[in-house]
């Protein structure tokens, strides 16, 4: 039961693709439906990102301790809890950069990555809380026409060292930083690990390489780079300079007669884009040395793909709530975060060897 379980909470959110020679690995797992502990008075809003550090400690970006006009609030809070769901504080209270919650990340080192989609920027903190690195700067209430972002057609030209609307970070073996740049640019930003500047690549349009709303990334153990390119509905593959390899479609056919959006009309089944089938809306890779990519959608059915292009024979129904947050364990990748309907992390599953009866 609980194997069974834990692949329909898997596989519920829609996996796109995956490049390990075989087919995508069933994970075992431990559910624990509400394992946080919130203190009294505490609520959490949309939780847009979870991660997990090495001790097995759980960060939660929400969209919480929302202040201000119910347009052009400030909604992001980082919490941190223990591996029981202990509650252990609050990082970054009131910070500068908090305005809307997007992502958060766990690097080798332990250090605490958050990217906001309404400040334009990427905070780096150490383990124990404090800011070590900022990328990115927000509009200044101070400026004249401060107001949020628009979305011109054909976008302004992507300003180097700065962002517009922001969504995510990944790091290759070298340490380099490789962020999500985002709604608005449509590029991937690259720093060293320093944070230097070093370059961008990709740019809007619909053709092979070029990007539509990159809402997610992650890097192998060679240091290709992922894009789920989410308006485009596919994964776009780089090498760590921006050369562009390749890309990841789904052409699995799902059950689209059963699926149910959380939010709005059913789609058109042929539609292509953020709530057709098979758009990408959060990608992560397990560890070496067989590496497999997960991806989850807002409206999509199940589907795996390994690297040759095999379809895996595995289904599962699909889901109604937007998960947002993937957590990446020793072993494994595991979606947590529902963004819609309920805002709790739901369905929380940690990853553990399975019984040698049972392989």
């Amino acid at each position: 039961m609980k194997r069974f379980a834990f692949v329909l909470a898997i596989f519920m959110f829609a996996p796109l693709a995956a490049f390990a020679q075989a087919a995508a690995p069933e994970i075992p797992f431990d559910s624990v439906p509400n394992l946080l502990k919130l203190p009294e008075n505490l609520y959490l809003g949309e939780v847009s990102g979870v991660a997990v550090n090495s001790k097995g400690h759980i960060f939660v970006f929400s969209r919480g301790n929302t202040t201000g006009p119910a347009y052009a609030a400030s909604a992001a809070q980082l919490l941190e809890f223990d591996r029981d769901g202990k509650f252990i504080h609050e990082i970054g209270h009131n910070l500068y950069a908090w305005s809307f919650a997007h992502t958060v990340r766990i690097d080798k080192e332990d250090n605490i990555w958050a990217a906001d989609k309404g400040s334009d920027m990427v905070i780096r903190f150490n383990p124990q809380g404090q800011v070590t690195m900022v990328f990115g700067r927000k509009m200044e209430a101070s400026d004249e026409g401060t107001e949020p972002l628009k979305h011109p057609k054909p976008p302004l030209p992507p300003v180097d060292g700065m962002f517009r609307q922001v969504t995510d970070m990944t790091w290759d073996p070298a340490g380099n930083t490789f962020i999500s740049d985002g709604y608005i640019n449509s590029r991937v930003a690259k720093a060293d690990k320093n944070g230097k500047w070093l370059k961008s690549f990709g740019e809007p349009g619909d053709q092979p390489g070029q990007l539509n709303t990159p809402h997610s990334i992650a890097a192998d153990a060679q240091g290709n780079i992922y894009v789920a390119n989410r308006g485009n509905a596919r994964i776009e593959v780089f090498d760590s300079d921006g050369k562009y390899l390749r890309q990841i479609k789904i052409s699995e056919p799902f059950d689209y007669a059963n699926a149910v959006p959380a939010i709005g009309n059913k789609p058109r089944a042929d539609l292509i884009g953020t709530m057709g089938p098979g758009a990408p809306w959060t990608v992560c890779i397990t560890p070496p040395p067989n590496q497999v990519l997960y991806a989850f959608g807002c409206f999509s059915g199940p589907r795996v793909q390994d690297q040759p292009g095999r379809k895996s024979p595995r289904r599962a129904r699909p889901g109604r709530e937007t998960t947002q947050g993937i957590w990446l364990d020793s072993r494994n990748c595991v979606p947590v975060g529902k963004r819609n309907l309920r805002w709790r992390i739901a369905e929380l599953a940690r990853a553990k060897a399975r019984p040698a009866s049972e392989k």
